[in-house]
Order: structure tokens, then C-alpha cells, then sequence
């Protein structure tokens, strides 16, 4: 379509959201679709919360408010960092914003010029990726390594680290691993960032899942680390911790005020403002003592369905899973399940062109959905550049452990049937 611009080609997505159009062609076939796919938490906003926003509706406050986020959620933010991480911050370095999502644009539009380098971990957030693309950005990815737990080394880091990089990404907890960066890690990572990178090169943490740490862990931010508060963007927000997925509130706390008002213009010239009957909601669930206990439970169940998926997957031919530390996702490695279903010799048998376009775990993906009704994630769906030849899928344990267990046990049933997936192939023509 010519009338579009050349830059529009290289967005990409978040296959969770997009995979949505399957998922509902599969369920108007009458299947029951268990979602493994989308990274919510089947937990509801606490009631405290849901009130606070009630009553500021109710008493008219729906009304534009300052772009940079209203004094009293910013000061709020600003005590949750010295309470969790020990930072004295003022409020001005503080932006709030529409989810976590416009932090990760801002960031690359405020820092990055075309061709500048930009490093981010592979599978990770795929926001990340589109956005490097979409702003023609060199990307770099840092690849996520299985059999350290999906960490990675201070060595990783500064093999790719040259004078054109101008941004790197983080995430700890991590979206789609579950990996986490412990102090120790992140010490080193801070070393190699103060030793090799330009003074100028900004790190993007992105610690949205802070809350979500699992066997009694704290979450530890690069930004506390010698020399690397007035380099690091810290990003966060309540859709993970709090349960407030659409709510869209997130925030970034800036290394100076100079750099948060870019962000504040971004954000006026994006959405204008969050809405502040929004922003007082979160102000309350990041101040009430109610909010911990609530916190606490989801963990708590998140850590159990953890505890019981990855010894079931474990136990299955042809699966291979790595323990998370955080966030609520498990990774398990499919490759053998791609060899006994015959997935990988009909990937090759694809043509080129089409061959191009998926992926063997792409296909494992489907092959879910359509024949065995679970949604699942790819790996490619976290990151494509570098990917070939790595097959994993995501699942999300943020669903009650019944539907988990009706998930695990049809996964149980496809990797047993090659003929299925045969079917599958024929009769669905998704690789035509």
C-alpha cells in the first residue's frame, strides 16, 4: 500500500494482543480456549483502589491535569523509590504516562538518532525492538542465554558496547524469561557501563515487574549502583504489581528534570495528559497499607502455579524448563517437541518466502491453538533478529491453576500426536 509511509514497514507488535484475531476464529469454531498467551493477572484492582477512583469521578475531577502527572501521585512515586530502593528523588524528575509502553518510545525518540546503536535482551519485550526499528536505529540485541537462567554477564554487555551506542534496555524481572539480575550482576553491569560506554549512553530499566519476585528475592535496581543514577531511566508502573493492566498508569523517573520535561512534551503531544481521577488511584494503591496484602497474595499464588508447571513440563519428552525468579511467565525450551511432531521438517519444507515469515515454535504455536485450543507465545514474538534456531514458547501462569492445569494437560495430548499436527498443516492452509 503505497500511500503509507516507508517507516510504517518496520513497526513491529505485541503478538499477545495480535494473536487475538486466532483466538477468536478458534473460539467461534465453539473450542474453549485456555489464554496461556497475554501477560495480565487474573487478579482484579483492589477494592481500595477502585474506590479511590470512583470518588474522584464522582466529585468531578475528569478533567485535563498537568501533562508531567499530578504532584501528589509523583510525591508518592518519589517515597516508593526511597522506601524500595533507598533514592532521594524530587518530583520533577518524575513523568507519568499512559502505561509502560510510551517510556520505551519517548526514550528512543529523546536519545537516539537514526543509525545509533541500541542495545536490548533478546527474547525480551518486543516493544523494544519495534521501537529501535520504527525510529531507524541500529538494533543491538543482547542475547538471553537458557543455561544461565536467561541472565546474562557483564562480558555479554561489553562485547557490544561501542562508540555509537546511545541506549540500553534492561529488564529485571524479565518479560518473557522470568530472569532475574541479582546485586552481584548488577554491580558488574554497572562497571562495564561506567568503564566502556559513552558518558552520555542512557540505560533504560525497565522494573515493571518489581513487585512480582518469587522465593523471598528483593528486586534490585541498576540505578542504586555507583555512578549510575543520573544515567538510568527507571521505568515502572501498577499494571503487573497492582493488577492494573487497564488502567494504562505507568511512570518514568528521569536523571534530570531537564529530561523529564522532554518526556513531559512527548507526552503532550501524544495523549495530553493521564487522566487524574486515574493518577489518584494510583497514588492510593502506592500509599495504602492495604495494598501490600493483596500484593503479597498474587505473588503468592503466581509462586505456586510456578511451583507446580515447570516439574509438569519438565516431565514431558521433549520439554525443557528453566525455573523463573520473577515476573509470572514460564519459557520452556520446545526444540524436541519441534523434532517429534515433525514441526521442524515441515518448517524446512516451506517455501523461502513463506519460510521467512514464521518459525518452527510459531508453528508449535499454532498447532496449539487451532488443533488443541491454547494460546501460547512464540519465541520470535520476543525479539526476531538473531532468533533463528532458538525454539521456545511462553506461557503465562497469571490464570487460576485449574485453567492452568486444563492447559499443561492439552499440551500434554498435542506432543503426543504427530498425525494432529499433520491435520493441522493440511486443513488449516496458515502456511500456504
Amino acid at each position: 500500500m503505497t500511500h503509507f509511509a516507508d517507516r510504517i514497514a518496520t513497526l513491529g507488535t505485541e503478538n499477545a494482543f495480535s494473536v487475538g484475531a486466532d483466538i477468536a476464529k478458534v473460539a467461534g469454531r465453539g473450542i474453549d480456549v485456555v489464554k496461556l498467551n497475554i501477560g495480565e493477572p487474573d487478579f482484579d484492582s483492589a477494592p481500595h483502589i477502585n474506590e479511590a477512583a470512583i470518588a474522584e469521578i464522582r466529585r468531578g475531577n475528569s478533567h485535563y491535569c498537568d501533562p508531567q502527572g499530578i504532584i501528589g501521585l509523583r510525591e508518592a512515586i518519589c517515597s516508593h523509590l526511597l522506601g524500595t530502593r533507598d533514592l532521594h528523588v524530587m518530583p520533577d524528575r518524575v513523568v507519568v504516562t499512559t502505561g509502560g509502553k510510551p517510556g520505551i518510545s519517548f526514550a528512543v525518540q529523546s536519545y537516539v538518532n537514526p543509525g545509533d546503536e541500541v542495545i536490548y535482551p533478546s527474547p525480551g519485550y518486543p516493544i523494544y525492538e519495534s521501537w529501535i526499528t520504527y525510529a531507524g536505529a541500529t538494533p543491538v540485541p543482547l542475547h538471553l542465554r537458557e543455561e544461565s537462567g536467561f541472565t546474562f554477564t557483564a562480558d555479554d554487555l561489553a562485547a557490544l558496547i561501542t562508540p555509537r551506542t546511545r541506549l540500553i534496555f534492561l529488564c529485571s524481572p524479565s518479560n518473557p524469561t522470568g530472569g532475574v539480575l541479582s546485586k552481584d550482576e548488577l554491580e558488574s553491569i554497572a562497571r562495564v557501563i561506567r568503564e566502556r560506554a559513552p558518558r552520555d549512553v542512557r540505560v533504560y530499566s525497565d522494573e515493571i515487574y518489581e513487585q512480582c519476585i518469587f522465593d523471598g528475592a528483593t528486586h534490585h535496581s541498576i540505578a542504586v549502583e555507583e555512578g549510575m543514577e543520573d544515567r538510568t531511566i527507571i521505568a515502572s508502573g501498577h499494571s503487573k504489581g497492582y493488577a492494573m493492566t487497564g488502567w494504562r498508569l505507568g511512570y518514568c523517573v528521569l536523571p534530570t528534570a531537564a529530561e523529564a520535561a522532554v518526556f513531559k512534551q512527548l507526552t503532550i503531544n501524544t495523549v495530553s495528559c493521564v487522566p487524574p481521577f486515574v493518577q489518584e488511584a494510583g497514588r492510593v494503591a502506592l500509599t495504602s497499607p492495604e495494598s501490600a496484602p493483596g500484593i503479597a497474595k498474587m505473588v503468592a499464588a503466581f509462586q505456586e502455579r510456578r511451583d507446580w508447571i515447570v516439574p509438569t513440563l519438565n516431565a514431558m519428552p521433549g520439554l525443557r524448563c528453566q525455573n523463573p525468579k520473577g515476573a509470572f511467565y514460564v519459557f520452556p525450551n520446545v526444540s524436541g517437541l519441534c523434532e517429534q511432531l515433525g514441526i521442524i521438517d515441515a518448517y524446512e519444507a516451506l517455501p523461502a518466502g513463506r519460510r521467512a515469515r514464521t518459525a518452527p515454535s510459531a508453528m508449535l504455536q499454532m498447532y496449539l491453538l487451532y488443533s488443541y485450543g491454547v494460546a501460547t507465545m512464540d519465541r520470535n514474538s520476543f525479539g526476531k533478529i538473531g532468533a533463528d534456531g532458538q525454539h521456545f514458547l511462553r506461557l503465562s501462569i497469571a490464570t487460576s491453576l485449574e485453567r492452568l492445569k486444563e492447559g499443561v494437560e492439552r499440551i500434554r495430548q498435542a506432543s503426543r500426536d504427530p498425525k494432529a499436527f499433520a491435520r493441522f498443516i493440511d486443513e488449516e492452509k496458515l502456511y500456504s
